[in-house]
């Protein structure tokens, strides 16, 4: 008894010796976040990582169900003055963000915490999407993806056709060929189906073949941008793969992934397009086909192609908090860009390493060599240095146009609509939606 008071006295004296180091409560931090199962899991052991690892901070995450109704909650907890620390927003709802008078620029966070970050050491691809018009980043990337080609290695052999390159895509035309034989020859029930099919078969579609998706540089140089994806290539593309469901070359199997997914898993399907997180979702859930991965096809008139565009999500900080706790913010993000983590985020999730410092790390190691797929997507994001087209898009209510895009195309599979005449209604109503954002936040 008498030890535990003298240990209580001793305890005591050294808290009102240095109650500021010794004795004061770590920093807390809240990041909300979308990431659930698996990738829950792996965005808690990091954040664990991370409080381990010192004592001045205590990141709290909290998981608030998917994108919309975490930017949803955020901004709604922004206004009443309960915002978290850290909010992580898909890719399309960047533009909102930024008009949003709720953000503190990642660029002025990091400097201002005192971290001098070398931004040309981060993947550009992913950094342009986030920069303002005068190159400025806005929020920090975290889990950043690309859409890939998946394909069944068993039906390409029974068939007779070649593996396809990792690196060298092939054309829209022989992936037709592809496609039609697996078909006519009874091997495959349908050739190719396509997840997210706005930010496959439309966005990235036009970064490739850097063919402008709205005017004023995709919307980076103006809120009074419109949207032009009714233009002959695109119209042309979306004709091709109607044509193609006449003769089960392609199939409809629904907007997200889920329809088209269970396809590919199902062998109904030979060829699946989506995003490079599918991956570890596929290594888990496929057992009884091999299948591998290549490049996004491309129109055979394109001699260089440009780099596909991401989609995710990044981490923005939120106005309205400390000095102290701005470095607790920045100190997690940089904790978060090591190689150590982004090695475990990419080999453990499938989405990209943010720095080529750990990108080089992995390759040293050997990862991408025992593990080619994983750089599929890699190197078709960096394979040419994003012009103004192809760096991404910058669109206010960039939720409801892609709805509006997935609507209007589900009406040229289900013979509705032409797909000139789908494309320029999704253009007429997108613009609508455009114009309501510029005169709110203009």
């Amino acid at each position: 008894m008498k030890l535990n008071r003298m240990l209580l006295v001793v305890a005591i004296g050294i808290c009102l010796a240095f109650p500021a180091t010794v004795c004061a409560k770590p920093v807390e931090i809240q990041w909300w976040h979308a990431m659930r199962s698996a990738r829950g899991k792996v965005v808690d052991t990091m954040i664990k990582a991370f409080n381990d690892s010192q004592s001045d901070y205590v990141v709290v995450g909290t998981n608030k169900v998917n994108y919309d109704e975490t930017m949803n909650a955020g901004v709604a907890a922004f206004r009443a003055k309960k915002q978290p620390h850290i909010l992580q927003v898909f890719e399309v709802g960047t533009q909102t963000m930024m008009q949003s008078g709720a953000v503190y620029p990642v660029h002025k966070l990091m400097a201002e915490a005192g971290y001098q970050i070398d931004w040309s050491n981060y993947l550009q691809a992913v950094l342009s999407y986030y920069m303002d018009a005068d190159g400025n980043l806005m929020s920090m990337p975290f889990n950043s993806s690309t859409p890939i080609m998946y394909y069944n290695v068993d039906m390409f052999e029974k068939a007779g056709i070649k593996p396809l390159s990792k690196t060298d895509a092939i054309t829209w035309d022989e992936l037709g060929e592809i496609t039609k034989k697996l078909v006519e020859a009874g091997i495959a029930p349908s050739g190719m189906v396509t997840a997210w099919q706005s930010w496959t078969q439309i966005e990235n579609y036009s970064a490739i073949h850097n063919t402008a998706f709205a005017s004023k540089a995709n919307g980076y140089e103006g809120l009074d941008t419109e949207l032009m994806i009714n233009n002959p290539l695109v119209v042309s593309h979306i004709e091709r793969l109607k044509e193609w469901t006449k003769d089960k070359r392609f199939m409809y199997g629904g907007q997200k992934y889920q329809g088209p997914k269970a396809e590919f898993i199902a062998q109904n399907a030979a060829v699946y397009i989506d995003s490079v997180s599918g991956i570890a979702k596929l290594k888990k859930a496929v057992n009884d086909f091999k299948w591998d991965a290549a490049p996004l096809p491309v129109e055979a008139s394109v001699k260089k192609p440009q780099n596909s565009i991401i989609g995710g999500a990044s981490l923005w900080g939120l106005n309205g908090h400390s000095k102290e706790e701005y470095k607790g913010v920045a100190t997690f993000l940089k904790f978060l860009a090591n190689n150590e983590m982004q090695s475990y985020w990419h080999k453990e999730t499938g989405y990209f390493p943010i720095t080529m410092n750990a990108y080089n790390d992995l390759t040293e190691k050997g990862y991408f060599k025992e593990n080619p797929l994983q750089a599929v997507g890699i190197d078709q994001l960096n394979r040419e240095v994003p012009t103004k087209i192809s760096r991404g898009l910058r669109l206010g209510y960039f939720v409801q146009i892609r709805n509006i895009i997935n609507e209007e195309l589900e009406l040229v599979w289900n013979g509705t609509k032409t797909p000139q005449e789908a494309l320029d209604n999704a253009v007429a109503r997108s613009n609508v939606q455009l114009r309501t954002f510029e005169k709110t936040y203009k």
